[in-house]
């Protein structure tokens, strides 16, 4: 029953993605550029991930600079004013402040104060689950407008000498603003978590170990084979779910956007689903590598820019990684 005397906020029955922006590091990679520490080579990197070159931020490029860049991006490409944003969403893993959030100070840098502002900690699935709250919070009346940034300055965490990951990983943040629609453009989200491989994509050491004296600065590892084998079979059922619940078939997508973890992973993907070759892939690791959590904005940025896809069409996007967890989602593209 509805207390008469509590106030109800309007509601609106869909929310849609009006726009998208993006920063990448300022600085490009090789792979001859980071293949002798871990006694490889341009080619072994190229066919083992698909990457020739990955983005990384100079020293005076930090992960926030990347972030208010993105979200000016894609609140000036949305038309409206920074004070109609009725939370701001952050998703990070390589914030290098554990409180207070991130996305308390981008509000601040962006004039979208005094929105509600919180971080989530999903890693490469975070954008996706930021798609899917910010969902809610839009029909559900709570923010007309609603900022979700992905962001990384994952070479922060980087171990020059690790194989298992290193040379995958690249800076870099993309936002999107969320908003009413008259029609859908946000489909259920597929979510979810396998806390069964918790380490399976972690850290090297604990900042108490680092603290106490007990470890080295803490970096990204994984276990590559675990992380492989459950991105290609896992993940695909998820995929299919997305679809399903969305109501829409593999053949009627524009474009498949998936976390851009390992071209490999991606290729499967699109086998798996048995794309038709209209579908345009993302395939942005090639020349940006793995930006986790920014990287399926990004992704979904760089297609729309090189005009390979239009405003309007329809495109599943798929995050994941660290946790493990995942997120999907169809969306009418900005």
């Amino acid at each position: 029953m509805t207390h008469p005397k509590l106030n109800q906020f309007q509601t609106v029955k869909y929310s849609r993605i009006y726009s998208l922006g993006a920063a990448r590091g300022d600085l490009v990679v090789t792979n001859d550029d980071i293949a002798g520490p871990i006694d490889s080579s341009d080619e072994w990197i190229r066919q083992r991930t698909g990457i020739i070159t990955r983005r990384r931020a100079s020293k005076a490029l930090s992960l926030m600079d990347m972030a208010v860049d993105a979200s000016n991006q894609a609140v000036k490409r949305a038309g409206i004013d920074p004070q109609e944003i009725g939370a701001v969403i952050f998703s990070t893993i390589s914030h290098p402040y554990q409180t207070p959030s991130a996305a308390a100070l981008l509000a601040e840098k962006i004039g979208a104060n005094p929105a509600p502002a919180f971080d989530i900690s999903a890693a490469c699935a975070g954008y996706c689950y930021g798609i899917a709250q910010a969902d809610a919070l839009v029909r559900s009346g709570v923010a007309k407008y609603v900022l979700v940034v992905g962001g990384e300055k994952l070479s922060d965490f980087i171990d020059p000498t690790d194989r298992s990951i290193s040379f995958l990983l690249a800076d870099g943040a993309g936002a999107a603003i969320v908003g009413p629609s008259d029609e859908p453009g946000i489909s259920p989200t597929v979510w979810g978590s396998d806390g069964s491989h918790w380490d399976s994509v972690s850290m090297t050491a604990s900042l108490l170990d680092f603290r106490d004296g007990e470890a080295s600065w803490p970096t990204i590892r994984q276990d590559g084979m675990t992380v492989f084998k459950w991105a290609v079979w896992e993940m695909v059922k998820v995929a299919k779910q997305a679809l399903e619940v969305a109501g829409v078939k593999a053949e009627e997508l524009s474009a498949l956007v998936t976390h851009q973890a390992n071209i490999r992973i991606i290729d499967e993907l699109v086998k798996q689903l048995q794309l038709p070759e209209n579908v345009v892939v993302a395939r942005d690791i090639i020349n940006t590598g793995n930006t986790s959590a920014a990287s399926v904005p990004l992704a979904m940025d760089q297609i729309l820019q090189d005009g390979l896809v239009k405003s309007g069409g329809l495109a599943l996007q798929i995050g994941f990684g660290a946790g493990l967890a995942f997120a999907a989602q169809v969306v009418v593209l900005p």
